[in-house]
């Protein structure tokens, strides 16, 4: 069967400029900034940095967003206030925590951020940039309309992943359960 080329087509294809995507970093340690803004300078992403809560705030009613990265421990307040703003500011995009809080704590502002209709993902200080890089290359796939480019943890992307996740993958099962010199 073959394939039309002329309707495979999309609007980049007839030349339309695609805008770069918005990142705005929300941390008050310099150097976690400088790292951010390095890791997620490789995603093409154009970037604004807030290094206060209310700053952050700032931005997300002045201006619009694909994604926020957000240090939950700021000088000025809690990351969590910064989350609520999103929501009173009309943010639609995407939140990634990265704090040096306890696992619990980052698991439960990520929980509050997906219960007030922000999609969030959570890593821990020191960020692996790797991991962040990770984050920010499918997020800039997501918002284009295009699948995931990487995973983690041997993974497959999709569906797969999910089921990974979930443990519905017979095989990822039963090598859990045997001892480690019997896995193949």
């Amino acid at each position: 069967m073959a394939i039309d080329p002329q309707s495979t087509g999309t609007d980049l294809d007839n030349g339309a400029a695609r805008r770069p995507l918005r990142l705005l970093i929300v941390d008050d340690d310099i150097v976690q900034q400088e790292l951010m803004r390095r890791a997620a300078g490789t995603s093409k992403f154009e970037m604004t940095i807030a290094g206060s809560c209310g700053e952050a705030i700032r931005h997300l009613e002045a201006d619009g967003f694909d994604c926020v990265i957000l240090d939950l421990e700021l000088a000025d307040g809690d990351g969590v206030d910064v989350c609520r703003a999103m929501v009173g500011a009309g943010y639609s995009g995407a939140l990634i925590i990265i704090s040096g809080t306890d696992s619990r704590r980052r698991s439960a502002a990520r929980a509050y951020a997906r219960s007030l209709g922000i999609v969030a993902q959570g890593l821990p200080k020191p960020v692996d940039l790797s991991s962040l890089r990770v984050c920010l290359a499918n997020l800039s796939q997501d918002i284009q309309g295009l699948p995931a480019i990487h995973d983690w943890g041997g993974a497959s992307v999709g569906l797969t992943k999910e089921a990974h996740r979930a443990d519905l993958i017979p095989a990822a099962r039963s090598r859990r359960r045997q001892p480690a010199a019997l896995r193949p």
